[in-house]
């Protein structure tokens, strides 16, 4: 079944609308496509100006899937694209920015179910806007693991008077994201996040790691800090997933959060594409502050109080590392690691 409909002004022909995209439950493109319509005014301010990396399944969920950066041949011509050099590629990418509800309707037509913006805005492309901290729970590890690791990043953000904002990835974990919306590098954010998923490693040894290799990751969560780079895109906020199920990366209250620990009920930080939506009417977007709630990150050099930097030399001399060539930075952190003390921080959760 194809149809042709008007979207502000702009025609698109829509294809196959009946084909079921997630056979468990047999949702289909037509629902797909309906769920973006019907998200776009909270999801496009967190799409806007940023490259788009697309992950499509033309045949479902369940059948091969491909990622996308550059922008179709084939494509209307008020979609709007943007230049960006690939260092790998040795070329020009002509990335998609999904800035309105046409073009998000004419990407869910092409079963992009699932899209990925870079964490910076194209025009700056170097420069991030947001830190992003990905918990990655590791059976029989789930999301109420990460829940209790996010509390404890969030009270150290709490110490540099940082407002974070929780999300679920739609898939297994949570995502934590510092709003910055000033002059910053990758450098600093990856260096900053590393450290500080470095130090939770240190004083939650049996429930935290920050090791990418899989193998460790047994029972444990792992607090994903290499997404600070500009190489790298995070799921969208509102982004179907491509599950079992059309569950969505949903932004949660930490209110939330901290009942899905207390009651160790993992179920409750799940969503589905209509309940994102009912939760967008009942309490609007709980990320609305996030494309411009301006804040910094510390000088770390002067905002640690001694007994914070004893408690906390990862971020200390994370901090004093910096301006440091990239080798001297590694060093650092890793001689955070060994001076960390063996008796864990107590923290409340």
């Amino acid at each position: 079944m194809d149809s042709t409909i008007e979207v502000q002004g702009k025609q698109l022909k829509l294809s196959n609308l009946e084909k079921v995209l997630y056979p468990a439950v047999g949702f289909t493109k037509q629902q797909v496509i309906d769920y973006y319509v019907r998200i776009a005014p909270a999801m496009l301010p967190h799409l806007a100006g940023r490259a788009l990396t697309r992950k499509r399944y033309p045949n479902g969920v369940d059948a091969e899937f491909f990622y996308e950066k550059n922008a179709p041949q084939h494509r209307p011509d008020w979609v709007k694209t943007v230049p960006i050099w690939s260092e790998g590629n040795r070329r020009m990418v002509h990335y998609i920015l999904a800035d309105d509800l046409p073009t998000l309707v004419w990407l869910a037509n092409l079963a992009a179910i699932e899209l990925h913006p870079s964490l910076a805005l194209a025009k700056d492309i170097s420069c991030p806007t947001m830190m992003v901290f990905d918990l990655d729970p590791g059976p029989p590890a789930n999301i109420v693991q990460c829940c209790r690791v996010g509390m404890w990043l969030r009270e150290i953000f709490e110490h540099f008077d940082l407002q974070s904002f929780p999300k679920t990835s739609g898939s297994k974990g949570l995502q934590i994201y510092v709003p910055l919306n000033t002059p910053t590098k990758y450098e600093s954010t990856k260096t900053f996040a590393r450290a500080l998923a470095q130090l939770l490693e240190q004083e939650h040894p049996d429930l935290v790691v920050s090791d990418m290799k899989k193998k460790m990751r047994t029972g444990k969560v792992f607090v994903d800090w290499s997404q600070n780079d500009e190489h790298k895109t995070t799921v969208a906020v509102y982004s179907l997933r491509a599950r079992e199920r059309p569950t969505a990366s949903t932004p949660v209250s930490w209110e939330e959060v901290e009942r899905a620990l207390k009651k160790k009920d993992a179920s409750l930080l799940v969503f589905e594409a209509p309940q994102v939506v009912s939760r967008v009417d009942k309490i609007g977007d709980l990320f609305a502050p996030v494309p411009k709630l301006k804040q910094r990150l510390p000088d770390l050099k002067q905002v640690v109080t001694p007994a914070v930097a004893e408690a906390q030399p990862t971020i200390s001399i994370a901090a004093q590392a910096e301006q440091k060539p990239k080798r001297a930075r590694r060093n650092a952190v890793k001689k955070a690691a060994k001076q960390l003390p063996a008796r864990r921080a107590k923290r409340r959760v």
